[in-house]
């Protein structure tokens, strides 16, 4: 597992924050690690420990501040927490460095080709100093990669030496190719990445930004499923939640919600028909309850017959059946069909749930991967992303990061305790 991280070269500048105030910085240098294996999540300088680079300011950095200029991009779909990032970037690099040229492209990876006619916007401390009460992303997004050639171009155009990438695992694996561009013309940029999943599925991270907010409006959206089901004769609460490729909001959101009945998740597999189906046992809780909640995340059951799909979208990803639909026609048909009524209400508040502004929490952690992500960047590093691990945050090379998909256990103690909670046959099928 390769977790050093890529430099432009030696740092020969004094940090502008040693004459920030009387407030003494607390430097960190490229030795301590964060071990991988957590123990007591302390940083222990080891000779070659197995774990990765601790984030933080340098007494040294790489690049002249002043003379410097830094550009951010938001890349795939939306998700509360962008704007801080966005905030928070632009605030680090005027106030505390002293870069004073930071642009914004817009449409993401789009508002690098120039073509597309996205003119990049120029971002000050008063542009965006209440961006963060309103959700979304002021420099707007879109999916689907895009000529590195032609990105490479415009930066050096522009004459950006430090790119920030907010986005997923796909717009992560552009950044490194950006990087990879970068380096084989022999230019001078830092490309860091700040991961974007509202899924909490980006790998070797406590979380994600944005996921505190969703999983706290999605808690809001089971309680609701739930009193509608309670309100009806034999009444069914179907709630479609986020989660491609991981389970974590619907989990978590489970859990909280506490009145859930069955919850349904990309990593443990279902069938509806036999005995030991999820029809079957929907049946015997209405039967039990007189109600019933199930809590559906959007990637569950793709490896159904029925849900099958060759198709991908404009990043590559595959184009997902919707499952929450799919669920609702094959319920309301199986009580039709055994002639037993129901009232069924389905509810998907997804993008709702991506669209809200961040809450507190993650207003704190979006504003601290800002500043890290800006410290990163003045030090050369590049080719890397910052995040939090074991409670620390730290540096990451994108290729380490984007291996996989950070996945709901199903032997862990989080899937237990859904288990538990829920009531719901250990398997489904």
């Amino acid at each position: 597992m390769e977790t050093r991280i890529q430099s432009l070269g030696p740092c020969r500048f004094d940090s502008p924050l040693r004459h920030f105030g009387a407030v003494e910085v607390p430097f960190k240098d490229d030795k301590t690690r964060v071990l991988f294996d957590h123990v007591e999540g302390s940083e222990r300088n080891l000779s070659e420990p197995l774990g990765f680079e601790v984030a933080g300011p340098r007494e040294k950095v790489y690049f002249d501040a002043p003379r410097s200029t830094a550009a951010i991009v938001t890349c795939g779909g939306l998700c509360p927490g962008l704007n801080d990032i966005i905030k928070g970037v632009v605030n680090q690099c005027y106030s505390r460095y002293g870069v004073t040229k930071v642009y914004g492209f817009k449409y993401g990876y789009e508002g690098l080709i120039q073509r597309y006619g996205h003119t990049p916007l120029q971002l000050r401390p008063e542009s965006v100093s209440q961006i963060h009460n309103f959700g979304g992303s002021i420099l707007g997004a879109s999916r689907g990669p895009q000529s590195v050639t032609e990105m490479v171009d415009l930066l050096e155009e522009m004459k950006v030496d430090m790119f920030f990438v907010v986005g997923g695992d796909g717009t992560l694996r552009g950044a490194s190719a950006i990087a990879e561009e970068v380096e084989k013309r022999g230019l001078n940029k830092s490309v860091v990445g700040i991961p974007k999943t509202i899924d909490n599925d980006i790998m070797y991270l406590d979380k994600s930004f944005g996921f505190e907010t969703a999983f706290a409006i999605a808690v809001q959206a089971v309680k609701c499923a739930y009193i509608e089901a309670a309100g009806a004769v034999n009444g069914i609460g179907l709630l479609k939640l986020m989660g491609r490729d991981s389970g974590f909001i619907a989990s978590y959101a489970a859990l909280a919600g506490s009145n859930v009945d069955f919850v349904l998740i990309p990593e443990v597999k279902f069938t509806l028909e036999g005995q030991r189906g999820l029809l079957e046992a929907l049946r015997y809780r209405l039967a039990k309850n007189k109600s019933a909640v199930i809590v559906v995340a959007e990637g569950a059951g793709q490896d159904l017959e029925e849900l099958r799909s060759l198709e991908v979208d404009a990043s590559g990803n595959k184009r997902m059946v919707d499952v929450g639909l799919f669920l609702k026609e094959r319920i309301t048909g199986f009580f039709k069909e055994r002639k037993i009524p129901v009232n069924l209400r389905y509810i998907d508040p997804s993008y709702m749930i991506r669209s809200v502004p961040a809450n507190p929490q993650d207003n704190v952690y979006c504003s601290q991967l800002a500043q890290h992500a800006v410290h990163a960047a003045m030090a050369g590093k590049t080719n890397m992303l910052v995040g939090r691990w074991h409670g620390a945050f730290v540096h990451l090379p994108i290729t380490l990061a984007t291996t996989g998909r950070r996945k709901v256990d199903a032997h862990s103690e989080l899937w237990h305790a859904v288990l538990e909670s829920t009531g719901q046959p250990i398997r489904l099928c």
